[in-house]
């Protein structure tokens, strides 16, 4: 890619000024593109196509085609963690993962050991590296994993789950387990996101998307203190162009807003917050701690174009203008849906950068 560099992300995660508030979405190279189901139906599935760095690489910079949008993200999955470790993830037709070996014994958890991310994960790390080449320097890059909590629901339920039994069976019965496991993994994203950091990866962010089905002690116990080892034992510098420069850190916990002000103080550069969060109170909650990312509903994106647009303009307006020690990047409260209208999201992106423009001229 040609374009000029932009590196409005990366200003906004760092509390500067920006001309625009800068926009990406999770889940951004998926199923609602039909460039990207051509693509993965080339690669025959759905772990061919993250385990091959060139179709990764291909499928990363589709939506960035497509749409102006401000980063780039990764295109891999965060199970490929404990794949690495020898659970055995598979694809089932309408389940979702699956692991053959789920840990729900003592034996199992004895087993568990932190993968060589630069040897089992070998392929993310070549897949970063043929991102930022092919990026060119013209958005950022954003490695990412899953928190050590959400990786251990996988692992104890077996894949997907509407309760989270087995795990919270393990957590209130036998936390010593749970406790072992999430070390475990703590050190496993430790050491991979430091990897897609060496490799090439810019900014950095853990998804704790189940952290929120958990109970208040329990969410500091099992979640937040995991995801604070993992942000301690990062190397949050990297060598770029023979300077020393700053990997900022994202934190998302879909449910999370109960506890905004204890993620703010984990470390994290920026916060991500769900779509039953108000963005004006967040602001207020967090103040200068650290930049704030999202927050509009996936679901909003399913009306029509102008709806769209009035709906991108709402949570612009709710954060409002960003100041000095503030920073917002705007995103889903959650990953886009495969069932989203592709111009859809061309009118939010373009929505975005103008409102957000206008807002910075008319200061407020």
């Amino acid at each position: 890619m040609t374009a000029a560099p932009n590196d409005t992300f990366l200003r906004a995660l760092r509390r500067e000024s920006t001309e625009h508030t800068p926009v990406w979405l999770m889940r951004q190279a998926g199923r609602y593109l039909p460039e990207y189901n051509a693509t993965r139906a080339r690669a025959g599935s759905f772990l061919n196509l993250c385990k091959n760095p060139e179709l990764a690489c291909e499928v990363t910079l589709q939506p960035l085609k497509r749409y102006p949008l401000d980063a780039a993200i990764l295109f891999s999955d965060i199970l490929t963690v404990p794949d690495a470790m020898g659970l055995g993830l598979y694809f089932a037709d309408g389940e979702g993962p699956r692991f053959e070996r789920p840990v729900r014994d003592e034996a199992a958890v004895s087993q568990l050991a932190v993968p060589d991310p630069n040897d089992s994960l070998r392929y993310v790390m070549d897949a970063v590296r043929t991102i930022r080449g092919a990026l060119g320097g013209s958005v950022p890059l954003i490695g990412f994993s899953g928190s050590p909590f959400t990786l251990a629901c996988y692992m104890v339920e077996g894949g997907g789950s509407d309760d989270f039994r087995r795990i919270k069976t393990m957590l209130y019965s036998r936390p010593d387990l749970l406790h072992r496991i999430l070390e475990v993994n703590a050190q496993a994203v430790a050491a991979y996101l430091n990897a897609q950091i060496e490799a090439g990866a810019q900014v950095v962010m853990i998804f704790d998307s189940w952290g929120g089905v958990l109970a208040d002690a329990a969410f500091q116990e099992f979640s937040l203190a995991y995801t604070r080892k993992v942000l301690a034992g990062l190397k949050r510098d990297r060598v770029e162009n023979g300077q020393s420069v700053r990997v900022p850190t994202i934190v998302f916990t879909k449910g999370g807003g109960l506890w905004l002000e204890s993620i703010a103080d984990s470390g994290a550069d920026a916060v991500g917050v769900d779509w039953t969060v108000n963005l004006a109170q967040a602001r207020q909650r967090i103040g200068a701690r650290c930049a704030i990312q999202g927050n509009l509903d996936p679901m909003s994106l399913m009306a029509s174009p102008d709806q769209v647009r009035a709906e991108a303009r709402k949570v612009l307006d709710s954060y409002g203008t960003p100041a000095a020690g503030h920073g917002h990047v705007f995103n889903l409260g959650h990953g886009i849906s495969q069932f989203t209208p592709p111009d859809n999201v061309l009118a939010l992106v373009e929505t975005v950068h103008q409102h957000s423009r206008e807002m910075r001229r008319r200061g407020g």
